[in-house]
């Protein structure tokens, strides 16, 4: 498939600085909408979630706070930094579906032992596997 993008996307190595510091950030979003309630729960009411229910609050924590701000300008804090956005394949901004199947797509890519990453190497617009799957591209903000 196509893009209708024109420019050079970003190098590889930004988008992977951007992923690292994203993960320090994204420590912090779980300290606080995880760990805390779940701390708090058990000290206070002795009460320890399935280990299951912890795995889902997880997920979906990191996919409001991944797929919110996907949508509401492409960017989180860390593609800021890094001065790079995810649009759609047209450069417009992302649909929440569209969000949300790239956060899936993602996910489906680390647990393959990171082959949408090292998609990317190969891929003729260095764009990562859950990328082309969701229909969408980084580029430069």
């Amino acid at each position: 498939m196509s893009t209708t993008i024109s420019g050079t996307p970003p190098g590889i190595g930004r988008r992977l600085a951007a992923m690292l510091y994203e993960a320090l950030l994204v420590t912090a979003v779980l300290a606080v909408a995880f760990f805390l309630p779940h701390v708090l729960l058990g000290a206070f009411a002795n009460i320890q979630a399935p280990h299951v229910v912890s795995k889902v609050h997880f997920f979906l924590v990191l996919l409001i706070y991944f797929c919110w701000f996907w949508v509401n300008g492409g960017q989180t804090l860390a593609m800021k930094t890094w001065r790079i956005r995810v649009v759609d394949i047209r450069g417009g901004k992302l649909r929440p579906a569209q969000a949300v199947l790239r956060y899936m797509a993602a996910w489906f890519s680390i647990a393959c032992f990171g082959i949408g990453i090292l998609w990317a190497l190969f891929d003729r617009d260095r764009q990562f596997l859950h990328d082309h799957i969701a229909d969408t591209r980084i580029v430069h903000a």
